[in-house]
């Protein structure tokens, strides 16, 4: 089995870059990503839970020309001035677009905590992120202009807290086919020589373009592509162990993901592989 893992690196991106190649998904810039090759622990992990991020960043989009308000002054205004002292640090190096995602993801979790399903709540909110701060950041600035990269990085994370009530709804209404759509496609890149990419247990939508999307995790986050060993996998004593020079692991207990902003979309990943070591323990005792 042959794993390719996408190990994380400071992030560091130019204005207007985007993620187009992996379907405009919101993934954290210190996200763990793996390339999980034809195997059955792939089709394993294209699961409902596995694939919202990659529906909301799909429906958000169509969401938003029915959801478009203007954002109120005080939701701008009061991310303009820490945006600006933040972007005056180093501006050639700020990026608009992240600033946004930030901003908008912080929101999100406010919006989010008191919600019965947090994680599909995030999904649809961080997809709706996605989407308007790609377009509101989308513009040629000049590099030192911190004024102006601040005021399309506020407007766009300020939409969505202004619209967050009707993207939810909307993104509903279409979620159950968009699911199927989604996991389907995760199922058959499972079936091709590349395999499928998921970052923090979510399936990353690439429409062919493997390699494309690498290049824009690289660009866009710094995101750097190791290759993996030869090995196996297995279940033992409780244990999943992908073996080689490197791999991944879980324990089929569900150890804490490590990150509580993605713990959510992470135990997918996790319950997948339970899955698998309680399925692989009965076939051993049969």
């Amino acid at each position: 089995m042959v794993l390719a893992a996408l190990a994380p690196a400071p992030s560091r991106a130019q204005d207007g870059a985007g993620l187009e190649a992996c379907g405009n998904i919101h993934v954290e810039a210190e996200a763990e990503c793996v390339v999980i090759p034809p195997m059955a622990e792939c089709e394993a992990m294209c699961k409902p839970l596995s694939v919202q991020a990659a529906c909301a960043a799909r429906l958000a989009v169509d969401c938003r020309a029915m959801c478009d308000e203007l954002p109120s002054v005080e939701c701008s205004g009061s991310c303009q001035a820490g945006c600006e002292a933040d972007c005056e640090i180093d501006p050639g190096e700020f990026d608009c677009k992240l600033a946004c995602e930030a901003d908008c993801s912080g929101s999100c979790e406010a919006n989010c905590q008191a919600d019965e399903d947090g994680g599909k709540c995030m999904a649809r909110c961080e997809g709706a992120c996605s989407a308007s701060c790609d377009s509101h950041c989308n513009v040629e600035l000049p590099e030192a202009d911190c004024e102006g990269k601040c005021e399309a990085s506020c407007e766009g994370s300020c939409e969505v807290d202004t619209n967050i009530d009707c993207q939810a709804s909307c993104q509903a209404d279409a979620e159950a086919e968009c699911v199927l759509d989604v996991q389907g496609g995760c199922e058959v890149d499972c079936e091709t020589e590349e395999g499928a990419l998921f970052c923090n247990g979510q399936y990353i939508d690439h429409g062919d373009n493997l390699a494309e999307c690498e290049a824009a995790l690289r660009a866009v986050l710094d995101i750097e592509v190791e290759s993996y060993a030869e090995g196996s996998s297995s279940c033992e004593n409780g244990e999943c162990m992908a073996e080689g020079e490197a791999g991944v692991s879980s324990d089929c207990s569900v150890a804490d993901p490590g990150s509580t902003r993605s713990a959510w979309a992470w135990s997918g990943l996790a319950l997948a592989l339970v899955g698998l070591c309680v399925r692989r323990r009965r076939q051993a005792r049969d």
